[in-house]
């Protein structure tokens, strides 16, 4: 049974307007392959949070740092997971972009016969929605944070750099980045963005 163009059209259309996950396929030398329309415009906000506070303007198109080392995480997992079967219940996860409303970028390998060169990396792109405010009192209970730790959480809340926190707080940078690794290993996070993942969802 075909469909007319008319009706072809409008199923595009409906398609479109349903906010879904931005899906990237790469090769795995980092050539985009295809980049849908959701895709697209996550990495736009991406790249504006990246590129927040540099006045010089990123090339149009450039995929942003948070997909590309993604990709560079795959492509080592592809090396030792070379069968199919090895990534059924496998894929790599970050949270990246504006904490208040950050997105989760979910990694997969593709693994070709052919060897790693044919291998395909796809990557599916979702905008959490940040439904509540950060409730710094209930994260410091919760994970025994420290006075100070809870006032480094609210500038990382904001996006804020080491040296920004370093200056409202008047300590100093190395300090800054001391109170984030206790942090880490109280909330049992690896990265700034996971500190806030937890934070906000406890």
């Amino acid at each position: 049974m075909t469909s007319s163009p008319g009706v072809l059209d409008q199923t595009d259309s409906l398609a479109d307007q349903r906010a879904g996950s931005g899906i990237v396929v790469m090769s795995a030398s980092l050539q985009l392959l295809h980049m849908n329309h959701q895709a697209l415009e996550l990495a736009k906000k991406l790249n504006d949070v990246e590129q927040a506070g540099h006045s010089t303007k990123y090339a149009h198109g450039v995929l942003p740092t948070a997909l590309t080392e993604l990709c560079h995480e795959i492509i080592k997992a592809l090396h030792v997971r070379t069968e199919a079967k090895d990534w059924e219940q496998f894929e790599i996860k970050r949270i990246v972009g504006d904490p208040n409303q950050p997105i989760l970028l979910r990694g997969f390998g593709l693994p070709d016969r052919g060897g790693i060169h044919n291998a395909r990396l796809v990557i599916t792109m979702e905008e959490l929605g940040r439904k509540k405010p950060l409730n710094a009192e209930h994260a410091r209970d919760r994970f025994q944070l420290t006075l100070r730790e809870q006032e480094v959480i609210e500038h990382l809340a904001k996006g804020w750099t080491n040296k920004e926190i370093a200056n409202a707080l008047q300590i100093t940078e190395q300090t800054v980045k001391e109170h984030i690794k206790h942090i880490m290993r109280k909330t049992n996070a690896t990265t700034r963005t996971g500190i806030l993942a937890q934070v906000f969802n406890s």
